[in-house]
């Protein structure tokens, strides 16, 4: 089973490689290095996870989607959600855990970001990428954020994402299921675009089910930085980290 296991990693990893090699050996998407919370970094084909083993939530997910990853064979219809069994049985959430809590298994990194390739579309469908979801929220403003991503990525030819649930600072989340997986109180998207002139853009979605305007939900990735204490994009250059993260006009895309 062990040997089987690191088959498949070293497969997962090699594939990741490949996928990568149109943006370089910088991987652009990856944010800063935690220090103030739990994080376990896990490399999958489509994505990269920071694994938090106290909220069995994904701290953030990141990826780099280009326009060939929009599209593929490959459908959620023939997937099931499934326990990360990178992570140790207590730390990680189940089905269990879900089943009559009245939220969705909310993908971050988007089964239709992964059509691409089949490993990574079941991938997808670990629970190191999901989050406890308004089934409204999921179901329409975070599908239709995910849609125009694959737009953008496939106008600009890639695009950086990371995204992932935000936290009250003031008080202790919801949590449910056995394992006392921690529902969020909204979750945030950043997105970088590197063709011709860089700029950025944020997305913050209450996880409530009532109509949330994306206009209204737009924000700085600066402003995003200062809710979830997380730093992106710290693989640009100084000067254009600022500029763009400081920036956040839908117009623009």
């Amino acid at each position: 089973m062990k040997k089987r296991r690191y088959l498949m990693m070293m497969l997962a990893l090699m594939v990741t490689m490949t996928a990568c090699q149109g943006q370089g050996s910088v991987k652009y998407e990856l944010p800063a290095k935690l220090k103030d919370r739990p994080e376990l970094i896990l490399q999958r084909v489509g994505y990269t996870t920071s694994y938090n083993e106290q909220t069995k939530t994904p701290n953030w997910v990141a990826w780099h989607l280009t326009k060939a990853h929009t599209y593929g064979k490959n459908q959620r219809k023939n997937e099931v959600f499934a326990e990360d069994e990178d992570i140790a049985r207590g730390h990680r959430a189940t089905n269990m855990d879900y089943y009559n809590s009245r939220y969705d298994r909310g993908h971050m990194c988007p089964a239709g970001d992964n059509k691409w390739d089949k490993v990574a579309m079941t991938q997808s469908f670990l629970f190191t990428n999901i989050c406890p979801q308004n089934h409204g929220l999921n179901k329409y403003e975070w599908n239709d954020l995910e849609i125009l991503c694959r737009d953008w990525a496939r106008k600009y030819g890639a695009i950086d994402i990371v995204c992932g649930p935000l936290y009250s600072k003031n008080s202790s989340p919801k949590t449910i299921g056995k394992n006392k997986v921690c529902v969020p109180e909204a979750f945030f998207k950043v997105v970088l675009c590197r063709q011709g002139r860089a700029k950025a853009i944020g997305f913050v979605y209450r996880n409530e089910g009532v109509k949330q305007k994306m206009t209204e939900a737009v924000r700085s990735v600066d402003e995003i930085e200062r809710l979830t204490g997380i730093d992106f994009f710290p693989s640009l250059d100084d000067q254009t980290e600022a500029r763009v993260e400081a920036e956040a006009r839908l117009s623009d895309w």
